[in-house]
């Protein structure tokens, strides 16, 4: 059924996929975290299919969990995003180029620097998906303790917002005349020293590039706590929150789009984009079977520590084949914990039964032939579930391959899809305006 809203696609790259099983999967490439030719493979196919962006998510401690079950996983080591994606950049035309950022362990002039960076290799392709970062072991990397209090993190995240987008409005439009003959290189009437004294930062400024081509890199986040929602409704423009069924979906879509509604925001101004895993088959038997054979690779080893690392709290003591019993909040992802209780309740899981899940992969799922998945999707997008999905793929190649074979051209059948590129950067083809720079209104 063709119709005006179409669906916005990323693909959640980790730099492959997240799912724990997936390296094991026949046919897999179990070296695409660390094989760039395999990177390359990977985009240009998604470019083929026409995807709004790949998202490079990002770890920033290894040592999350105990030893027995890390050594088994491939989903906390990877290319550092900044340095792919610049690369990528380069052997790619169209499709948008996003990478994780920390709030809480870096700096807002590097990260203003290096997203105005990878905004002009791209040619205006980069966008910054804010993290406050979750994980308490990445502490331990960058001389602290312990980690910081969860709200804390993201009132300190919000101001690291205001610094960075300020500093990407340094420079007027017209502030480079690179006059030769006069010897001018830039107008200094047209530049903004930034002179930001906050609670957490004090930035003096300017940037040392010029502004970005699209203004600012599109703004990503991806916290579902009540935190989270209210910063993504006051500064972003695409949210990768999860959301495990249609009914979450519709929930968290009302509730930040309200918030955007309440703050003068423009709602159409931000994409609600869930992660999705994605299991194509010829058949849903064929797809069952599919999801079925990965989710058996993941090991019990693994599947009981990411447990632990998604509730914040060691599970080791529990018994594996009872309920989940009740657990304490802690300082790792509040909404990460609500979900899985949430899981556990609703589907009556065992301890066993819901770290196997999570073991490989425990949100939305579509599985099923290509008229199914299309079917999903299609009914998220007309009853406000979403605007699109951030895709993970059941393993790689071929899970790849087997979406943009066989379900995107059915979702282009169906008017639900785009089948050439709306324009040249990531802004254009999310259907996102340009935002003007706050110092000099004027261009």
């Amino acid at each position: 059924m063709a119709q005006d809203r179409k669906l916005r696609l990323g693909a959640f790259m980790r730099p492959a996929t997240i799912h724990t099983g997936a390296w094991r999967y026949p046919g897999a490439y179990a070296d695409a975290n660390f094989n760039f030719a395999h990177m390359q493979r990977f985009i240009a196919t998604l470019e083929r299919g026409k995807f709004d962006a790949f998202f490079m998510a990002d770890h920033l401690a290894v040592l999350n969990m105990p030893i027995e079950a890390l050594r088994r996983s491939h989903t906390v080591t990877s290319f550092e995003p900044m340095t792919l994606l610049s690369a990528l950049a380069v052997t790619t035309r169209r499709i948008g180029l996003i990478a994780t950022g920390s709030t809480t362990f870096d700096e807002p002039y590097h990260v203003a620097r290096r997203f105005a960076s990878l905004d002009h290799i791209s040619g205006g392709r980069a966008g910054w998906n804010v993290v406050t970062t979750s994980n308490p072991d990445a502490a331990l990397n960058f001389g602290l303790d312990e980690h910081m209090e969860h709200d804390e993190r993201y009132r300190r995240a919000r101001e690291f917002y205001d610094v960075v987008t300020g500093l990407w409005d340094s420079f007027a439009e017209d502030a480079f005349v690179r006059d030769q003959p006069g010897g001018m290189f830039f107008d200094p009437g047209r530049m903004h020293v930034l002179d930001h004294k906050g609670k957490y930062f004090s930035v003096r400024g300017p940037l040392n590039i010029g502004r970005p081509i699209q203004g600012w890199p599109v703004i990503v986040q991806a916290g579902a706590s009540e935190a989270g929602r209210q910063l993504a409704a006051e500064t972003a423009e695409a949210v990768f929150a999860p959301s495990d069924t249609l009914e979450d979906g519709r929930r968290l879509y009302a509730d930040i789009k309200g918030r955007m509604d309440r703050l003068g925001r423009d709602r159409d101004s931000l994409k609600m984009l869930p992660g999705a895993l994605v299991v194509v088959g010829d058949s849903l038997e064929e797809a069952r079977e599919t999801r079925a054979r990965l989710d058996s690779l993941v090991h019990a080893e693994s599947a009981l520590h990411s447990l632990s690392v998604w509730l914040g709290h060691d599970v080791s003591s529990f018994d594996p084949d009872a309920p989940l019993p009740p657990v304490p909040q802690t300082n790792a992802s509040h909404s990460g914990r609500d979900r899985v209780l949430a899981m556990a309740a609703r589907e009556h899981l065992t301890v066993r039964q819901l770290a196997q899940r999570l073991g490989g992969w425990g949100g939305l799922a579509f599985v099923g032939d290509p008229a199914g998945i299309a079917d999903e999707m299609e009914e998220w997008l007309l009853t406000e579930g979403s605007d699109g999905f951030n895709i993970l793929f059941s393993h790689l190649p071929q899970g790849l391959d087997d979406f943009v074979g066989k379900v995107i051209p059915e979702l282009q059948r169906r008017g639900l899809f785009r089948t050439e590129y709306e324009g040249s950067t990531l802004r254009e083809n999310l259907g996102l305006k340009r935002p003007p720079n706050r110092f000099f209104p004027a261009g």
